[in-house]
């Protein structure tokens, strides 16, 4: 059976968001990311915006000499998670086979699913439509025997694009695509492949597989199955999270052990939001520390049993702050993650004196009523009211 793949991805999801809850926006230059001030990055850009030439990745400072007038908006990270949520049940409900590579694209496997809902064309659009009446945003589609036809597929009609690649098409779909279009290929790769005369995929696809393998070895195999339309890995659900984390980059520096610390307690407590949302304990907590050459540590630690609370998972992240050499070099980036998950009804040894965790959890508790309703920053430890 001939697998049906269909790949959606949300057009300037995070900037699409934040013109969605705000109408005076649409139309205009929304950029979603860092400070311009500071050493942010931008996470999203409105298509108003990308005619100015700025796009994700991009630092800040520069999208702002591109576009001036661009009106810069901060990640609302819980606010586009709410809305991804709601996109996923409407995947969700065409079929179990959904695998998302991130808040704002998946893959779906409908092979099993044309008796129940028709065509995968017809699936795409009643997707697209359905995303549109429940959330207001667009989305691009692309459908195909494989992962990598599909994904290429829904970049070619964006925004609000629906591109359908026959099994019999794949091979004059390919011919004349630039060879930059192959998943991997990166400029140096890029110039690589120039030099030896390959512009195009279907170039690639032809190529004599000896000398391909010569020049880039492995990767150059996998680049020449793909530019064949070979592409046989499956669609696979969304998996439990290894690790849960929080890290952010400063400027100036961070030289203050005090400022670290209010860091520290900051991004732990966050961390041990996400954990309780998800049900889910951890045991190994790490801190990861960038120092202003840019040369990154990590410390880890093991706790005896595992834990949900901001608090505990600070207490280890400062223990390990001891361990590294901030004091003395100063840092540029912090960030604190637990891992080594576990359920929270999964069996666990407790302690016969184990009342002030409990109390703990129930004051807890009471916060994570507020934060799920206003976010984290409604309510704070009294530590953490001041400036960073």
């Amino acid at each position: 059976m001939e697998r049906k793949i269909i790949h959606i991805d949300m057009d300037a999801f995070y900037a699409s968001v934040e013109q969605e809850d705000n109408p005076s926006l649409k139309g205009k230059p929304v950029i979603v990311g860092g400070d311009p001030e500071k050493r942010g990055v931008v996470s999203a850009a409105s298509y108003e915006a990308r005619v100015y030439g700025v796009h994700s990745a991009m630092p800040t400072a520069q999208a702002r000499k591109l576009c001036p007038q661009g009106i810069f908006l901060p990640v609302r990270m819980e606010r586009y998670r709410e809305v991804s949520d709601k996109i996923y049940k409407i995947l969700s409900d065409f079929t179990p086979l959904v695998e998302p590579l991130s808040l704002d694209e998946s893959f779906l496997d409908v092979t099993g699913s044309e008796k129940l809902f028709g065509p995968a064309l017809e699936m795409a659009k009643e997707i697209k439509k359905r995303i549109f009446e429940t959330t207001g945003l667009t989305a691009s589609a692309g459908i195909a025997p494989n992962k990598f036809l599909a994904k290429i597929a829904s970049d070619l009609g964006k925004p609000d694009g629906l591109v359908e690649i026959k099994p019999e098409k794949v091979q004059e779909f390919l011919r004349d695509l630039p060879i930059s279009k192959l998943w991997g290929v990166g400029k140096s790769t890029e110039e690589i492949l120039k030099e030896m005369g390959i512009l195009r995929v279907g170039q690639l696809a032809t190529y004599p597989v000896e000398l391909i393998e010569r020049k880039l070895g492995k990767f150059g195999l996998e680049l020449l199955a793909l530019a064949r339309g070979e592409d046989d890995r499956l669609v696979t659900p969304q998996s439990e999270p290894k690790s849960i984390s929080q890290e952010e980059t400063f400027t100036p520096d961070l030289r203050e052990r005090e400022v670290m610390e209010k860091v520290l307690l900051d991004q732990s407590e966050q961390v041990g939001w996400e954990l309780r949302k998800k049900m889910l304990k951890g045991y190994t907590v790490q801190l990861k520390v960038r120092y202003p050459d840019f040369s990154l540590v990590t410390r880890s630690v093991t706790l005896p049993s595992p834990t949900d609370q901001g608090i505990e998972i600070y207490q280890a992240a400062i223990k390990l702050l001891d361990k590294t050499e901030v004091q003395r070099k100063r840092a540029r980036l912090l960030g604190v993650g637990i891992s080594n998950l576990r359920h929270h009804d999964d069996p666990e040894q407790l302690s016969l004196f184990d009342s002030k965790r409990r109390k703990v959890a129930g004051s807890t508790a009471a916060v994570d009523q507020i934060w799920d309703k206003f976010g984290p920053k409604a309510i704070k430890r009294a530590s953490l009211m001041g400036k960073k």
